[in-house]
């Protein structure tokens, strides 16, 4: 056999000579398909070097593609050799390689064929992020203002990283994170939400979703089946401690957060809570909840999940304190900036009780070996030098002015209606009287209009309100301007509605 490139002979054959077409009597070796035969031309013509490469690449995208359909019996490397006008060596060679490959099959004195092994792949790559496509104003809850990413803040910080940062710390990072993002936390966190922050017990993670399921992990792993929830509250949170084998329990609420009593007689021996800004409900939880909750803990050796999901986001007075720091070994802490920068990011953290971090870590290790050192690098500049504080401010400042229109709006177009919740966060509730539903009426004039809605309703079964339209209301990524639109279109299509 020759190499790829090689000629074994001189003339029409000879690996430098350009294929001008197939065979000047017209016909196609072997019965080859000129749709197959017409995609192999362009390696054919490829430059010396890379001619062997190329024919087997096209050959191998043929298969892929169907246009050389299972079970094709494929010209001689003789014949294809002649109508590409190549080394019959580069021929065989390509066949070889595709055939340990499992492309092709061949026999001796069998000939080659194109295997039955190969599928063809799902054409162009899909989007699968959430999407609102035909939407005009979308009030659902979750998402910050995503103009209001720092770009050129933080790209001045990547630059400065990447030219400083040593050739090590681009290998794979300390699966907790690189030391220096979680001493720039720790002091964060403690000077921000009162937490009780030690580095070494503080975990880098992609986001409170990973945080969540790697204490589920955990948890699993010492036995527990079920955790507790509230009810209403986020419905992820189910969702990532089903992925650990562990099931949710809805437990209710009441004017002062988690009741109690209810989470006694389940039986679980965790829970997840967001005491700061209650979601959806918008509550803070009263101090003697908060000091019942972790005699709770400590009585049953029990272990308190704290989703501090926007805990620096309140505008009427100083945040309330996170939880951890008042008993560190019996709450487990969680955060990012999902709503301070951007949930793209993929930034969180954990701040674990001592005696679970290690499982945490060993975890962690294993399921990704840690996040991005670069992307980690830039965070902790960014914070040391102050851009993170000033990316609060003015985070604060253009929610604040937001929720105020909300409220005006909703004021002047639909009379009647209530906010409830502190002035805090990314969301209000809004309660509707009865003659603005029924609701499954109210969200359908809403969908027609363009307008999305989230009710109360898919936050789970205990969701409290007097009105007839119970609402999770979203405002922080829409401009005062898209607000005051979005309210007038749905108090029209209501109105709309009432002349047909």
């Amino acid at each position: 056999m020759t190499s790829s490139g090689t000629n074994s002979a001189s003339g029409p054959q000879a690996a430098g000579a350009r294929v001008t077409g197939p065979r000047t009597d017209g016909t196609r070796a072997g019965g080859f398909g000129s749709a197959a035969w017409e995609l192999l031309l362009p390696a054919a013509d490829a430059p010396v070097r890379r001619r062997g490469r190329a024919l087997q690449s096209a050959l191998r995208e043929a298969v892929r593609s169907g246009r050389l359909a299972p079970g094709t019996r494929l010209p001689s490397s003789r014949a294809l050799a002649t109508d590409l006008r190549v080394s019959r060596g580069l021929v065989t060679e390509a066949y070889e390689q595709l055939t340990a490959e499992g492309y092709l099959r061949s026999g001796r004195g069998a000939g080659t064929w194109v295997s039955g092994a190969v599928r063809a792949p799902a054409p162009g790559a899909r989007d699968l992020a959430p999407r609102a496509p035909g939407v005009r104003v979308d009030f659902r809850p979750g998402t910050p203002d995503l103009s209001l990413f720092p770009r050129g803040a933080w790209a001045a910080a990547h630059r400065s990283v990447l030219g400083r940062l040593p050739h090590d710390a681009l290998g794979y990072p300390d699966p907790r994170g690189l030391p220096a993002l979680r001493d720039a936390l720790a002091a964060l966190l403690s000077r921000r939400r009162g937490v009780v922050a030690d580095p070494e017990r503080l975990v880098v993670c992609s986001g409170v979703a990973q945080a969540t399921t790697l204490l589920g992990f955990v948890l699993h792993g010492r036995g527990a089946r079920t955790v507790g929830v509230e009810d209403p509250g986020s419905p992820e949170h189910a969702d990532l401690f089903a992925s650990a084998g562990i099931t949710a329990v809805g437990l209710p609420l009441d004017d002062e957060g988690l009741a109690v009593e209810p989470l006694v007689r389940s039986g679980v021996r965790a829970v997840v809570t967001t005491p700061a800004h209650q979601f959806p409900t918008g509550i803070a939880y009263s101090a003697q909840r908060r000091g019942r909750l972790l005699e709770w803990a400590r009585e049953v050796d029990g272990l308190i999940v704290e989703d501090d999901y926007d805990g620096d986001f309140r505008y009427d007075r100083a945040a309330v304190g996170a939880l951890q720091g008042l008993d560190p070994e019996h709450v487990a802490y969680t955060g990012s900036v999902s709503k301070s920068l951007a949930p793209g990011l993929r930034l969180g953290w954990l701040l674990a009780p001592a005696a679970m971090t290690e499982e945490i870590v060993a975890r962690k290790r294993t399921m990704d070996l840690g996040n991005p050192s670069l992307d980690q690098a830039v965070l902790a500049d960014f914070i040391v030098r102050g851009g993170y504080d000033r990316q609060l401010r003015r985070c604060q400042r253009a929610y604040r002015e937001r929720r105020d229109a909300l409220t005006s709006a909703l004021a002047e177009h639909f009379p009647g209606a209530e906010v409830s919740g502190i002035a805090a966060g990314l969301h209000v509730i809004v309660d509707l009287p009865e003659r603005y539903g029924p609701e499954p009426l109210f969200l359908a004039r809403a969908s027609g209009a363009g307008i999305a809605l989230r009710p109360l309703s898919t936050c789970g079964t205990a969701a409290p309100g007097h009105g007839a339209v119970r609402l999770v209301v979203g405002y922080a990524h829409l401009s005062p301007q898209e607000i005051g639109t979005g309210v007038r279109l749905l108090a029209d299509s209501r109105r709309r509605r009432e002349f047909i």
